[in-house]
């Protein structure tokens, strides 16, 4: 961080929006690297993003926690294969904490509008209570999952019982005794339905679409196991790259339809053969699109639940809210003390991010929302430099850990930020050539038009407004991308080299 004399003017190299996996990640390593001159804002009062915000019951991440955790700072204390909520964001504040990236933190501040000032090469940044700072590389690490979706639903507002979304699930709420509504059956109601089945009077799901539900391998690791992690590191490593390169061959089965596919598929359907005997209900679980299409569910509690005499599924989409009930297309109605939206999170859409300004004037987000998000990689963009994303556009995974993904674009910002530092111009920057950048966008998408996500005969969520655009995935190995990234080719972008010297900066003042 420097300081202008005579004045409070304060300017970072980097700046961070979003204290999650991401934000935090790119933080240690900054540090592991010898800077210093960073901040993170978070909007909320502690780090943690997805896994401080999502406390629903059950609440768990579906890739092993060996997997899911940094490769610079390996955990051998978890305490089973699939680690819950708690756990996860423990293990964030532990690596927060020994990396002593808190002071590197601005808590309660959350960003309204980044501004690139191009004859000063930095990022003008302001927070909701108007303070201003200054970055000369700014990274968006706000994640994908930090806004609930709710449909727009007809007499939704009308609802006089007890109604939420799972990410922001009412703790002070008895659903002992109640009639529960649930709509969708994704990732998240897969993980509450069987925790609250057993305590509410009458559960009714509501299920538009059939997931693939695959078992889930789930074990305690025993004080045996945790003592062998922590006495040979090497043990621990070995089985983080086994559970990575099984992923990666089981991932084989997006690509095309192959025997990997084929044999997912029916572990998959003997899977619910195995744990729904009613031949109805089986039927109504029954996806009637290609395996992969949407995300592909682990579960060994969530058929079950389906059976109790307290719960019911719907295989239709709800039309209506009533005061007190819930109305499908073909007028089945149940009446409901509480509704439970599990219908996920905005992943092609920026409804209420800040107001991103490049040097075009144009807010980069309002053109995602128009033309569906695009990005060199998922990170840069043309005229906004010296911006990254992490996991930004068709970055997002439907086979292995997101977290390699993190880890390999951190390690290209590192190389662009060497880069940038090595110029002659502590006010230059980098942007991206405009051929670039839609050479590579026609490429992946041409890659995306024949994979199971746009051929398998599903309506998915990774695709911008369901039309066919897959804005979301990456079409390839996580082993392909970390090669393409490994290092910044310059040639990609036009260096900019300012010439005024600037008398004044925007003032920065510390939180």
């Amino acid at each position: 961080m420097k300081t202008n004399q005579g004045s409070n003017v304060r300017t970072y190299d980097v700046g961070i929006i979003g204290a999650g996996f991401a934000g935090i990640g790119a933080g240690i390593r900054l540090k592991m690297e010898g800077y210093q001159s960073f901040i993170i804002f978070e909007k909320a009062n502690e780090i943690g993003g997805t896994w401080r915000d999502n406390t629903y019951p059950g609440c768990a991440c579906d890739i092993p926690s060996l997997l899911y955790s940094f490769s610079f700072e390996p955990n051998p204390n978890w305490s089973r294969s699939f680690s819950r909520q708690a756990e996860i964001l423990d293990y964030l504040k532990y690596c927060a904490k020994k990396r002593d990236i808190n002071r590197h933190i601005c808590f309660n501040t959350e960003i309204k509008k980044v501004e690139f000032n191009k004859e000063a090469g930095r990022w003008k940044v302001t927070s909701q209570n108007g303070k201003t700072f200054t970055a000369r590389l700014l990274i968006s690490a706000a994640g994908p999952f930090n806004e609930a979706f709710i449909p727009n639903i007809k007499g939704k507002d009308d609802f006089e019982g007890e109604a939420f979304h799972s990410l922001h699930w009412n703790h002070d709420y008895d659903l002992e005794g109640k009639k529960v509504a649930v709509i969708g059956t994704g990732a998240s109601a897969i993980q509450f339905v069987p925790e609250i089945a057993p305590k509410v009077k009458q559960l009714t799901v509501f299920q538009r679409t059939a997931p693939y539900i695959t078992t889930k391998p789930d074990q305690e690791f025993t004080d045996t196991a945790r003592d062998r992690f922590r006495r040979f590191p090497w043990y621990q490593r070995f089985w983080r790259e086994f559970i990575y390169w099984f992923l990666e061959h089981q991932g084989r089965a997006q690509y095309a339809n192959n025997s990997i596919r084929a044999k997912r598929k029916k572990e998959a359907l003997d899977h619910l053969k195995n744990q729904i005997s009613d031949p109805e209900l089986r039927q109504k679980l029954t996806p009637d699109y290609e395996f992969g299409c949407k995300r592909v569910l682990i579960s060994d509690e969530y058929y079950p639940t389906l059976e109790r005499d307290n719960v019911e599924l719907i295989n239709e989409s709800v039309y209506e809210i009533l005061p007190n009930a819930v109305r499908t297309k073909l007028g089945v109605t149940r009446q409901v003390d509480t509704i439970i939206y599990g219908t996920g999170f905005y992943t092609t859409e920026f409804p209420n991010l800040y107001q991103l300004i490049g040097l075009s004037g144009h807010n980069l987000f309002d053109l995602f929302n128009q033309e569906g998000p695009e990005a060199y990689y998922g990170m840069t963009v043309k005229d906004y430099p010296n911006f990254f994303f992490m996991v930004g556009p068709n970055t997002g995974l439907g086979h292995n850990s997101i977290i390699h993904m993190m880890e390999s674009q951190i390690t290209y910002m590192l190389d662009y930020l060497r880069l940038l530092k090595e110029t002659d111009n502590d006010r230059s920057y980098f942007n991206l050539k405009s051929e670039v950048q839609q050479t590579f966008n026609e490429e992946i998408q041409k890659r995306l038009a024949t994979m199971v996500w746009s051929d398998g005969g599903c309506s998915s969520y990774y695709l911008k407004n369901q039309d066919g655009k897959n804005t979301s995935i990456w079409p390839g190995s996580t082993v392909a991308y970390r090669k393409r990234t490994k290092k910044v080719n310059i040639n990609d972008y036009e260096i900019v080299k300012p010439l005024r010297k600037i008398e004044s900066e925007v003032t920065l003042q510390e939180n």
